[in-house]
């Protein structure tokens, strides 16, 4: 049955295109990601992104495109021949948004000037760069392709290709970390002037080396004193945390991720890519597209795995397990418009959090406390269908 149509509004539309291959799978990433052999097949996989938009454009119900963004693997692999089909054909297949935010992910390793200045042109507007550390011995204990010097020398070459927006991807609680390790790279990052921070925590995920094989990583005491000291560092120099792991300047906070965080919709297109897409109706579905390259490229074999429509109960937790991921969270009738469900059923999981002192007690707006975003999950626990 359809929810509450009548109160559900049709979110707005992203998408994520992912390119699969990258030069090396480092030790720590659980990203559906394939070493690159020495030939990609960019036009053959170009054209099977083209066919496998052309599958979902039933779910596009006349929306412009916000955001598009290029995930990995290593996008930056890519030719600028290439990704210039691809935008030129997605854009004749859905409008894009005057204002459209086109983020490309990019290794440092894979830099170069000329190939920069290309996407530049082709109209991608920002850079999210792969750096995780500035040191030596961390990103060869991380399996990265390059050195410290190569993602200063990114960063530069970046601003010099026209990118006025970009970010930089860091991670902390690596290998024998220090708090003052730890500090020197924001210091070098922050040297870069990104207009936006991602700084996150080495997890050790299933189906990596680091799973089976994990490093001797900080203990809790040190990775708590890292994340307050890094947080009050990264606020000194201008950048506002907004999310659980993403710091900004003021006006450039990632709109293709506040999209996700603010459930709004997605197309997930390419090997492995996820979407959450709505109908005028208020059905909401989530997709998932093959997964091997290999198999994604047989045209015998259907892009799309599997879907699952999300039902009535299920949609206060996957709603608020984004939102909540804002500092700011959002105003509460939200809910409604993103979910078509009535605000009051989540009256009583409400009450019960802002007792716990884990959710904000204004009742015009959906924000955890501090510790709410420290103790997420403990948070998001009442909200469990």
């Amino acid at each position: 049955m359809p929810l509450a149509a009548s109160s559900f509004q049709l979110p707005p539309l992203a998408a994520y295109i992912h390119i699969p291959w990258c030069v090396r799978k480092c030790p720590y990433c659980d990203f559906n990601s394939h070493a690159a052999g020495p030939e990609l097949p960019e036009e053959a996989y170009v054209d099977a992104l083209l066919a496998d938009l052309d599958a979902d454009l039933r779910h596009v119900h006349g929306r412009e495109l916000t955001s598009i963004f290029f995930g990995g693997g290593t996008p930056s692999l890519f030719s600028a021949n290439a990704l210039g089909r691809l935008l030129d054909g997605v854009e004749r297949r859905v409008p894009f948004a005057r204002d459209i935010e086109i983020t490309l992910e990019a290794n440092p390793g894979t830099f170069e000037q000329a190939k920069f200045s290309a996407y530049r042109q082709l109209g991608i507007n920002r850079l999210s760069i792969g750096v995780q550390s500035f040191q030596e011995a961390k990103l060869k204990a991380l399996g990265r392709i390059h050195d410290g010097g190569e993602a200063i020398r990114a960063a530069d070459m970046a601003r010099k290709a026209g990118f006025d927006n970009f970010n930089l991807d860091l991670m902390h609680g690596l290998p024998e970390q220090s708090i003052e390790d730890a500090l020197d790279d924001l210091r070098i990052a922050i040297e870069q002037a990104p207009t936006h921070l991602s700084w996150y925590q080495l997890t050790m995920e299933p189906n990596t080396v680091f799973w089976t094989q994990p490093p001797e990583l900080p203990e809790d005491d040190i990775l708590w004193d890292i994340q307050e000291a890094g947080q009050a560092l990264l606020a000194e120099h201008g950048y506002a945390q907004y999310e659980v792991s993403a710091y900004a300047r003021e006006g450039r906070r990632a709109r293709h991720n506040l999209n996700y965080w603010t459930f709004g919709d997605f197309l997930g297109i390419g090997a492995g890519a996820h979407a959450k897409l709505s109908d005028p109706a208020g059905h909401i579905v989530r997709t998932w597209k093959t997964r091997l390259p290999k198999d994604y490229l047989d045209r015998s074999k259907p892009f799309q795995a599997g879907e699952r429509v999300l039902d009535a109960g299920e949609l206060p937790f996957e709603f608020l397990m984004n939102v909540l991921r804002l500092t700011d969270g959002v105003q509460a009738e939200l809910f409604t418009t993103r979910t078509g469900l009535p605000l009051s059923g989540l009256a009583e999981a409400r009450r019960e959090a802002e007792a716990r002192g884990l959710l904000d007690a204004d009742p015009a707006r959906l924000v955890a406390t501090r510790e709410g975003q420290l103790f997420l999950n403990d948070l998001l626990q009442h909200f469990l269908p």
